[in-house]
């Protein structure tokens, strides 16, 4: 025999009922069944507010009430033949204006006590199966209707009644074996005290009767039907990549679902936990899909967790102070007077000096729990042997679950790395003895995005999701970037792992955000049609707020305004990956302040392209100075624009012919005499200088102009490249005198003895920089370790798609 439970979903709607009832007449074919059922679906949280409205003197909880009956007839209409639903309808006005009387009366008296709420909630469970029954019959089946509070009885705790199982268990055998020939319909979460009291089980209290006669007949099977696929390894609300939980354990499941898992109330496993009776939890609207077994047979499984769950309006009372140290009894009063006050106690983390004591609890609670604590220690607290009382409201439970757990190294680490690395901060800890449970309180804030971090890291840590954010994603570098990204995306996920998804775009004239990922060969197209208005803050506001886990900003402009942004962004510990030159150049305090909050926010902020493009150039000088190295001097052909320029100018083509060649290339920054004037390679160096510690601002780096003062002045634009023409034949001059030396002009930087300088110098055929092609950048390393033959980083050193392979190759070091 079976125990099958249907929820509020599964009964909703007519069509779903109908749905049940196939699913009973397939069980029916094979052995006999006993079936419970919620109320329809919403109904009790409707009948709770239509109690309020009448308590509170509401004339229009008429109109509820009206909504309520109309429900449940125009229910009957549809399931039960014209011919028979006279007699339904009149035994269903019956029970329907007994709730009315009842509704009216506390109107009237404008009071409303726990047991006449029991009683009201009753009716939707009562008015639901005495529907179903009816539509059994319209079938063929010997359906019968059976008042549950015949069955269970209780004691006088309304709301949440216990059990008295002698009694009811008693009662069970004796009724179910007498009647083993009739299809039972029968309305969970309702009982009965002693003095024919209705009362009721507690908020899904309908798997708790379903378990409770499961038990008591002793059945092979108790199924709960619900709208989900079985218990999920995290709320597939929060999380969408959760996904079903084939086997369980008792203990596992109690653990979820004490935390939050909603798909099963916690007490309705310990009955059918005692008779080793499996629970099959399943999908009404999906019967033959996969579903969760939970007993005590359940297979090891090679990941240390089996899911994750939660539960949100969590108070954090801690009790602090010197008074506490070694003084006998102290938790004993603080437990006591909480739970004098019905105050339940949720989760316990102590520090192992007795200094301080923290309790999780409801946070409707923490009115009443505070003025409890106070009132027990006010001795305490007046002679300061005990500090303020700290009670911080808005906090999450996450329960992280599993057996395996104490068999696996390093879960804790995994969890709280996963964490720590995204900005979630952990304000209380508690684990048993038996590893079966770690629990963390943290901000309600990041209860989403934590899920979906434990989640990754325990469940797909085979793939990891970045999710970017592109500031500039229209210019030249952002475009280049998202066709880099489309191409590759594939590659990535099957080789390394790792999933990168678009999310927030904006540029000059657009923003938008998807927090479901945009398609890279769309999304410019999509920024254009259905962006906002651009907003770089509010752009920003929402990337925080999205609070996504493994959020990375990709700055691909050239603006100080968004570099003025950074560390906003860093200190909601997302990631910037850029190009930008500006925040690392511009002024030495802003520079240190972005990479102290990196470092403090435990995020990442790289910009290996501000210097040499796609080139490793400040990584290959960390790992140097990380590894012990002491760097002696650098040389650095650090301008792919003007090597290109002074490997392209000849005889036969001048200096600013071969400028404007670079500009319509795209080999320039967007304002060519930033590179001109020797401010690009100046910023470089600049910034290689800080990373080896040394506190420089932009006046310290010495700069010789490679073109005149007087036309890098030029206001327009347009001008300026025309006034480059003058400048042809000395230039000229210049280049053909070193040619005939047999040497090359290069614009090099370099820093020694604390020193940045930017030069024009000419080199031979012995020197690496004669040999620069194209674009090149060389960057030369002298050090302790390289020191008769200098550490060379050579290759392209600008154009947008090594920029570009740069900034991605920054991206993904963020995800190891």
């Amino acid at each position: 025999m079976k125990v099958l439970k249907f929820g509020g979903t599964s009964v909703g709607t007519p069509e779903s009922i109908k749905q049940v009832i196939e699913i009973v007449k397939k069980v029916l074919k094979e052995e006999k069944a006993i079936v419970v059922v919620s109320a329809f679906g919403g109904l009790t949280d409707k009948l709770i507010h239509l109690s309020e409205m009448a308590s509170n003197g509401t004339e229009a909880y008429k109109d509820l009430y009206k909504t309520i009956e109309t429900r449940h007839l125009e229910a009957i209409q549809q399931l039960v033949h014209a011919k028979r639903q006279s007699g339904v309808i009149a035994q269903t006005k019956y029970i329907l204006n007994e709730l009315e009387d009842i509704l009216h009366g506390i109107y009237l008296v404008k009071e409303l006590s726990l047991k006449m709420k029991d009683f009201i909630l009753s009716f939707g469970e009562r008015l639901s199966a005495q529907i179903i029954a009816e539509a059994f019959k319209e079938t063929g089946i010997d359906a019968r209707y059976t008042d549950s509070r015949d069955l269970i009885i209780t004691d006088r705790n309304f709301g949440n009644a216990n059990v008295n199982f002698e009694e009811t268990n008693q009662r069970m055998k004796s009724y179910f074996i007498a009647a083993q020939g009739e299809l039972h319909i029968v309305p969970g979460f309702v009982g009965k005290s002693l003095k024919n009291e209705t009362t009721t089980l507690g908020r899904g209290g309908s798997d708790y009767t379903a378990s409770i006669i499961a038990a008591a007949i002793n059945v092979d099977i108790l199924e709960i039907w619900t709208d989900v696929n079985g218990m999920m390894t995290a709320d597939p609300r929060k999380v969408n990549k959760a996904f079903t939980i084939p086997e369980i354990s008792y203990e596992e499941a109690m653990e979820l679902s004490y935390f939050g898992a909603k798909v099963i109330y916690p007490p309705s496993i310990q009955p059918v936990y005692q008779h080793k009776i499996p629970i099959h939890v399943k999908n009404t609207f999906d019967p033959n899909g996969i579903f969760t077994v939970i007993s005590d047979k359940a297979k090891e499984d090679e990941k240390p967790i089996r899911g994750i769950s939660s539960m949100k309006d969590i108070s954090l009372v801690t009790l602090s102070g010197s008074g506490m140290i070694g003084v006998t009894g102290t938790s004993k009063r603080l437990f006591g007077c909480l739970a004098d006050s019905n105050v339940n106690v949720i989760l316990i983390s102590q520090a192992s000096s007795e200094h301080s004591i923290s309790l999780a609890i409801a946070e409707n609670d923490a009115i009443k729990a505070e003025k409890s604590i106070k009132d027990e220690f006010a001795v305490e607290f007046a002679s300061k042997k005990l500090d303020n009382l700290l009670v911080e409201n808005q906090m999450t439970i996450i329960a992280v679950v599993g057996k395996n757990m104490k068999s696996t190294p390093g879960v804790s680490g995994r969890l709280f790395n996963a964490l720590g690395s995204n900005g979630v901060n952990v304000l209380a800890i508690a684990q048993g003895a038996s590893e079966l449970n770690i629990s963390i309180v943290i901000n309600k804030y990041n209860e989403e995005k934590a899920l979906k971090l434990i989640h990754e890291a325990f469940f797909l840590s085979k793939t990891k999701a970045l999710h970017i954010f592109i500031a500039g994603v229209t210019g030249l570098i952002g475009k280049t970037l998202i066709k880099q990204i489309e191409k590759q995306s594939e590659t990535l996920k099957k080789q390394i792992a790792v999933d990168i998804r678009v999310i927030g775009l904006t540029n000059s004239r657009k923003r938008l955000i998807n927090p479901d990922g945009f398609e890279p060969e769309t999304c410019i197209n999509t920024l254009e049609t259905k962006g906002k208005v651009a907003d770089l803050p509010q752009f920003i506001n929402n990337m925080i707020e999205a609070n996504l886990p493994n959020s990375i900003f990709v700055d691909a402009t050239a603006s100080k305004v968004v570099a003025d942004s950074y560390e906003k962004i860093l200190n909601a510990s997302i990631a910037i990956v850029t190009p930008n030159k500006l925040a690392c150049s511009v002024n030495y305090e802003y520079y240190k302040k972005l990479k102290e909050v990196a470092r403090k926010r435990n995020t990442r902020f790289l910009f290996e392209t501000n210097v040499a493009a796609g080139l490793p150039v400040i990584s290959t000088l960390n790992d140097l100075i990380n590894s012990g190295d002491k760097i002696l001097k650098i040389e650095a052909i650090l301008s792919g624009t003007l090597n290109y320029i002074t490997n392209n100018v000849s005889q036969d083509k001048s200096i600013s012919a071969v400028i404007k060649d670079a500009v319509k290339a795209g080999l320039t920054e967007p304002d060519p005499r930033i590179d001109l004037s020797g401010s690009d390679v100046a910023r470089k160096i600049l910034i290689l200088g800080r990373e080896l510690g040394h506190k420089l601002e932009m006046s310290d780096v010495i700069v010789e102009k490679f073109v005149p003062e007087e036309s890098l002045e030029t206001p327009d634009l347009r001008n300026f490249l025309e006034k480059l023409e003058a400048f042809d034949d000395t230039f000229e001059r210049r280049r053909s005198e070193a040619e005939a030396e047999g040497k090359k002009f290069r614009v090099i930087a370099t820093f020694e003895n604390g020193i940045p300088k930017v030069e024009m110098k000419s080199f031979d055929q012995n020197h690496p920089f004669y040999h620069a092609k194209g674009s090149d950048n060389i960057v030369l390393f002298t050090s302790n370790r390289y020191k008769e033959l200098p550490l060379m980083i050579k290759g392209p050193g600008a154009g947008a798609e090594v920029t570009a392979a740069g900034v991605f190759a920054d991206i993904i070091r963020i995800a190891y």
